[in-house]
């Protein structure tokens, strides 16, 4: 490991503009890297260091020549492999699309690249991304640089855990129940999943549109909160691919505007129990935020049940309607995980068009109703999830008395992919495995800013993010 690997993005990209850092050895670093722990993690699955090197020379050559650099140049960065990188395979974990390599960047891409990013390679995901671990038959099983015997989650679980590694200084994944903002709790990083729209999902397979367009979208990942708002503001604006897209300006606001806002905060849902360490990081969360001269209450707000019901409806009924005629019945191609997805989905009768007519109309009711109780606390502060990062293959867990069930666990990411605000993860604590606990601060939609203003504030206060074990 060097030096160079655990810099902040925004601090890497600044020593390169001062000439004491160059972009060769910010790539060759991370390339040393990835040789070095990618055998024992799997995070990346396709990986062009000559292109990187390329580029690293190209973005040398720029500094020397004092051209006008932006604000990510000579920044390694990765891909999750769901998003299109020209020359670099987008397999989403599935036999079915084995060997493809997109000819064009998906627009993010593109943005990333115009700000002088360069991308080492693409990271692996489950299959078809529907599952909160990261393994599939391609590849093979994503391992956490905390404990290789446990997942760095998923379905963003081969970004998580390049990061954190120091293989990458930050990337994109993509969330449509938390597959952003667990991996970052469970990694001990910051990821932020926006308002569906805000940053274009064009290039995403799967596509983003009917019900995973209502629920899914694409957004930044990095070890640091002023990492994730220089990658946020390059990625964000609309594109003509993205149906959710609108032309939203970027609106940072000042300090003191940001300290008016009240905060409401839950350490459980009432229903699924989280860990007696992740309550105790909420509670560490809510004091920091109050130390700084925020009011913070607790509040714990109405009808989540019904929201998380309501996501089950769009994400897993629907959501085996659109992949399961992608395979013939009893298809031994299947990896695991999404034969248990598929199960998990028959045991329920599938949608007519009244039922998904009906989940929509009811989703937009409670959307409606949920906005105004934020209308008094515009942020809110809650678990990521109900434990930390499982052991690879498990699927309940017992916490405080109760068994919690997979699906169960990342109910407190679906809430927020289901009502369409933005969400961001901030490591806090430490399970007594030393594991890292990471919270959830949502905000209102297209209040991207506002919320990574106050994870900014709980990052300076708590400092919780450490080098994994591996590293």
């Amino acid at each position: 490991m060097s030096d160079l690997n655990f810099l902040p993005a925004v601090t890497m990209a600044e020593q390169v503009r001062k000439k004491k850092i160059s972009p060769i050895e910010l790539v060759d670093a991370h390339l040393a890297q990835i040789e070095k722990l990618n055998p024992r993690l799997n995070a990346f699955v396709h990986l062009d260091a000559d292109r990187a090197r390329r580029s690293g020379h190209n973005a040398e050559t720029a500094v020397m020549r004092g051209k006008a650099l932006g604000p990510l140049h000579g920044v390694p960065i990765s891909i999750k492999s769901a998003i299109s990188v020209a020359g670099l395979r987008c397999e989403s974990g599935t036999r079915l699309r084995a060997g493809l390599v997109p000819q064009q960047d998906a627009p993010l891409v593109a943005r990333l690249k115009n700000a002088g990013a360069i991308v080492l390679g693409v990271t692996n995901t489950p299959e078809l991304l529907m599952a909160w671990e990261t393994d599939n038959l391609l590849y093979g099983r994503t391992n956490s640089p905390w404990d290789l015997d446990r997942t760095p989650g998923g379905s963003s679980g081969g970004e998580a855990a390049a990061i954190a590694a120091g293989m990458s200084a930050g990337g994109v994944g993509s969330d449509g129940g938390g597959s952003i903002r667990v991996p970052a709790h469970f990694s001990g990083i910051c990821g932020l999943k926006p308002t569906p729209g805000r940053i274009p999902a064009t290039g995403h397979f799967p596509v983003s549109a009917g019900p995973f367009a209502l629920i899914g979208v694409v957004g930044p990942m990095a070890r640091t909160i002023a990492d994730l708002k220089v990658l946020f503001e390059v990625m964000q604006g609309p594109d003509v691919g993205d149906t959710c897209a609108a032309p939203v300006p970027v609106r940072w606001p000042h300090s003191e505007e940001i300290q008016k806002l009240r905060i409401g905060y839950f350490g459980d849902d009432g229903r699924t129990p989280v860990t007696p360490g992740t309550r105790a990081a909420v509670r560490t969360a809510a004091e920091a935020l109050r130390s700084t001269g925020f009011q913070v209450e607790l509040f714990q707000p109405q009808e989540l049940e019904e929201a998380r019901q309501l996501w089950h409806k769009f994400f897993v009924v629907a959501g085996a309607m659109l992949l399961k005629p992608m395979f013939k019945d009893g298809d031994a191609d299947l990896s695991p995980t999404l034969k248990q997805f598929l199960e998990e989905a028959a045991a329920q009768p599938a949608h007519t068009g009244r039922t998904l007519l009906d989940a929509w109309i009811q989703r937009d009711l409670l959307r409606t109703r949920f906005l105004a109780q934020m209308e008094q606390y515009p942020i809110l502060l809650c678990p990521a999830a109900a434990i930390p990062a499982f052991r690879h293959g498990e699927r309940s867990w017992q916490v405080e008395g109760e068994t919690v069930h997979y699906l169960d666990a990342w109910s407190y990411t679906e809430f927020f992919n289901l009502l369409g605000n933005p969400g961001a993860v901030v490591p806090v604590g430490q399970s007594p495995e030393g594991l890292p606990i990471g919270v959830q601060i949502v905000g209102r939609p297209w209040e991207e800013e506002q919320v990574l203003a106050v994870a900014d504030a709980l990052e300076k206060e708590c400092g919780a993010w450490k080098i994994p074990p591996i590293a």
